[in-house]
């Protein structure tokens, strides 16, 4: 039985797992899709909804509740100005999970986790374009 075992620690220590959290979470904000393993994709999607969902609602109060997870002002700034607010009519579900595979090197399971409304021409376009 597993009671009172919330969390997957993926190996690593609170503050270690605390770190690699904030920043999955700062290239998830700033690309909108990174490439992960599976176990850490499932461990991260809650915390980003979380973060999401305060970004749907542009408070002072929310802003300072998001910044213990995301240090970057211009991410914060991104994640309240557009990514906020294109979840505002959604109930939650902002992030999908798709699995790619093994990894070739070790066999670990990959994932991309990304944006539920990320659409990959439209990235690939305007890296071209610029």
């Amino acid at each position: 039985m597993r009671h009172n075992r919330a969390h997957k620690k993926l190996g690593r220590t609170s503050a270690h797992r605390r770190a690699m959290f904030r920043n999955q979470l700062a290239s998830l904000i700033e690309h909108e899709r990174i490439r992960t393993s599976v176990a850490k994709a499932k461990a991260l999607r809650p915390i980003a909804e979380k973060l999401i969902t305060r970004g749907r609602e542009d408070s002072v109060h929310a802003r300072r509740m998001v910044s213990r997870w995301v240090s970057d002002r211009t991410l914060i700034k991104k994640l309240f100005d557009e990514i906020g607010p294109r979840f505002v009519d959604r109930p939650g579900g902002y992030l999908r999970i798709v699995k790619l595979g093994h990894r070739l090197g070790d066999g670990g399971e990959e994932a991309i986790l990304e944006l539920v409304d990320y659409d990959f021409a439209e990235r690939q376009a305007e890296k071209k374009a610029s």
